[in-house]
C-alpha cells in the first residue's frame, strides 16, 4: 500500500502498530513526546546505575517470538534471554493460618541453606529467617513437582489441586489467545458463532478469579501465589474475570526470562526493527490535536508543525487522546464515560542505587501481607495509601552485572497504590520511610544506610510525563465490565481515519497484549485504507 500513517506515542502499542504498518508498504511515522522510545518502558540511568523505569517481567516469551517471527526474525536476533532460577521469591509478612511446613525444610537462621537438598522438595518454602527477617520465604521456580510439594506443605490435597488448576489455566492460555487475544473481537456479535461458543465454554468469561481460585485452594497463601500475576492486569481478584486465570500458564509453564539489559532492549528491538523497516522516528514531538479525515489527517505538533498523512493511529493515553487532542465534535465519548471507568493502579516507585549486595532478595522479589484485600480496597473501593502494604522488589543487578558500578547493586520497589492520590512531597517522603522499614523488618534488608542514589516516580509523575489519567500506571483495569468487546474500540467511530493501541483497547494491559494490540490497529488501518 502507498499509504502514509502517524503514529502518535512511541510505547510497545505504537512500535508494534509501526512495524506492521511499514511491512504493508506504508510510510510511517512514529512522533513521541518524550527524550526515549518505549513509553513507560523508559530507562533511568544515573552514577552508572540503570533502571527500568516501567514493566520489568519477561512473560509470555511466545507472543515476542511470534512477533518477531511475522517479519523473520526472532528475538536472538536482537537481545538475549536469561531463565530466572528462581521465577521469583515471596515473603509473606507473619501472619495467622499458617501451617509449619515440613520438617526437611529446615528450622535454622540462614534460609539459603533452609532451602537446600531435601527441604528443597518443600519448594524452597522456609520458616528460616533471612537475617533479621520476620516473614516465612517460599522460592517458585519451573519445578512443577516441587512447586507442588510447597502447595501440598500448606494443605492438604492442594498439591493434587495445583495439578488441575495449572492444566485448566493452560487449557484457557490456549483457547483464550487464539480465540480472543490473536482473534480481534469488537462487537458482541462477533461472539455469537459456533466455534466461538465451543470454544468460551468453562473459559471463566463471567466468574471473578477469586470465585475461581477459591475452588482449589482454601489457605490465602496459595490463593495469593496464583492471584498475585493480577498486578500485571490492574485488577483485584474479585473484580477481574476468571479468564485470567491463564496468567498462571504463563508463570508456571511458560516461565519467567530477563532480556540481557532489560525491558529496554525489548524496546530498542522493536525499534531497530521498524527502522529497517522504513519507520520514521521523531522523539521529544509532542502532539497538541489531531484533525482531519481519513486520507487528510493532520497531526498538529506543539511547535506549530504539522503533519499530514492518511491515517493517524493514537498510541497515547486513550482518553487524554480523546478529551485533549481531537475537537469536541470528533469524540467518541464524553467526561463522564472517562469519569466512570475503574482505572488500574498507579504506583509509589522508588529506585536506588546501593552499596554492596541484595541478600536476601532475587532478581523478582514480593512481599506479601496475609490480609491482602485491604491493600485492594485501598486502591479499588477506598482510595487511600495502603498502611500495610503489598509491594514488588526488582533487583536486576543480581542477574545483569552492567545495571550497577562494581560493589553495589540497583534495585527499585514498586507499591500498587490508587490512581489520583495526593502524593506530594511531605507523603512520598513519610512512605518512604515506611516502605524502607517494612523492607528491613519482612525480608532482613535493611538499606537505610546503604542507599547512594535515589529517585521516586508517583501518580502526578505518570500523569505529567506520559498523560496518563489519574496517574494510572497502566490505563483500564480489566474489570468484568471492561473486558474484550467492553474495551474501548481501535477505530474511532467519531473520526474516521483515526484508530487506537495500547492498553487501553483490546487485547488490554501488558507489553505482549500491547504488542497484539498493535497488530490489529495496524490491520483495522489496512483493511480501511485498502
Amino acid at each position: 500500500m502507498s499509504r502514509s500513517v502517524t503514529v502518535v506515542g512511541g510505547g510497545f502499542g505504537g512500535l508494534s502498530a509501526a512495524c506492521y504498518l511499514a511491512d504493508a508498504g506504508c510510510d510511517v511515522t512514529v512522533v513521541e513526546r518524550n527524550d526515549q522510545l518505549g513509553g513507560r518502558a523508559s530507562v533511568l540511568e544515573r552514577d552508572g546505575f540503570r533502571f527500568d523505569m516501567g514493566p520489568s517481567w519477561y512473560l509470555m516469551p511466545d507472543v515476542f517470538e511470534r512477533f518477531f517471527g511475522y517479519f523473520g526474525r526472532e528475538p536472538e536476533d536482537y537481545y538475549g534471554l536469561t531463565h530466572l532460577d528462581p521465577h521469583y521469591r515471596v515473603f509473606f509478612k507473619d501472619g495467622e493460618g499458617a501451617r509449619d511446613p515440613p520438617s526437611e525444610a529446615g528450622s535454622g537462621t540462614d534460609a539459603d541453606a533452609a532451602t537446600d537438598g531435601a527441604g528443597a522438595m518443600a519448594g524452597g518454602r522456609a520458616r528460616a529467617m533471612a537475617g533479621n527477617a520476620n516473614a516465612e520465604r517460599v522460592d517458585v521456580d519451573g519445578d512443577i513437582e516441587r512447586t507442588k510439594a510447597l502447595f501440598e506443605s500448606y494443605e492438604d490435597g492442594a498439591g493434587e489441586a495445583f495439578e488441575r488448576y495449572l492444566a485448566k489455566s493452560e487449557e484457557t492460555y490456549e483457547v483464550g489467545m487464539e480465540h480472543f487475544v490473536y482473534t480481534d473481537r469488537p462487537n458482541f456479535r462477533d461472539y455469537v458463532d459456533w466455534d466461538v461458543v465451543r470454544n468460551a465454554r468453562g473459559l471463566g468469561l463471567l466468574g471473578t478469579m477469586q470465585e475461581h481460585v477459591a475452588d482449589y485452594f482454601e489457605h490465602p497463601r496459595l490463593q495469593q501465589l496464583v492471584q498475585y500475576t493480577l498486578v500485571f492486569l490492574g485488577g483485584s481478584p474479585s473484580n477481574t474475570p476468571a479468564l485470567y486465570n491463564l496468567m498462571s500458564h504463563v508463570d508456571f509453564n511458560l516461565g519467567v526470562h530477563y532480556p540481557e539489559g532489560g525491558l529496554a532492549s525489548v524496546v530498542d528491538a522493536l525499534a531497530s526493527l521498524g527502522d529497517d523497516l522504513g519507520v520514521t522516528y521523531r522523539t521529544g514531538t509532542p502532539v497538541a490535536a489531531i484533525r482531519g479525515e481519513r486520507g487528510d489527517m493532520r497531526a498538529e505538533l506543539a511547535n506549530g508543525e504539522i503533519l499530514r498523512s492518511d491515517a493517524v493511529v493514537s498510541d497515547a493515553d486513550y482518553a487524554h487522546t480523546e478529551q485533549e487532542l481531537l475537537d469536541p465534535d470528533d469524540r467518541q465519548y464524553d467526561a463522564d464515560y472517562w469519569e466512570s471507568r475503574t482505572y488500574a493502579p498507579s504506583a509509589y516507585l522508588l529506585y536506588l542505587g546501593v552499596e554492596g549486595d541484595l541478600d536476601p532478595l532475587a532478581h523478582h522479589t514480593l512481599v506479601l501481607p496475609d490480609a491482602w484485600d485491604e491493600h485492594f480496597d485501598a486502591i479499588f473501593d477506598d482510595p487511600a495509601w495502603p498502611d500495610d502494604p503489598a509491594y514488588y522488589l526488582c533487583a536486576p543487578s543480581e542477574t545483569d552485572d552492567a545495571v550497577a558500578p562494581d560493589g553495589h547493586s540497583a534495585l527499585f520497589a514498586l507499591v500498587p497504590i490508587a490512581p489520583g492520590l495526593d502524593d506530594g512531597e511531605a507523603v512520598r517522603a513519610d512512605y518512604r520511610d515506611l516502605l524502607l522499614d517494612d523492607v528491613a523488618e519482612h525480608t532482613g534488608l535493611d538499606l537505610r544506610e546503604r542507599i547512594v542514589v535515589e529517585e521516586d516516580f508517583c501518580v502526578s509523575d505518570f500523569a505529567e510525563r506520559y498523560n496518563a489519567t489519574e496517574g494510572s500506571a497502566l490505563g483500564l483495569a480489566h474489570t468484568l465490565r471492561q473486558t474484550g468487546p467492553l474495551r474501548p474500540d481501535h477505530r474511532s467511530s467519531a473520526l474516521d481515519g483515526l484508530y487506537f493501541t495500547g492498553g487501553f483497547t483490546r487485547p488490554g494491559i501488558g507489553v505482549p497484549m500491547c504488542l497484539i494490540s498493535g497488530e490489529h490497529a495496524a490491520r483495522a488501518v489496512c483493511d480501511d485504507l485498502a
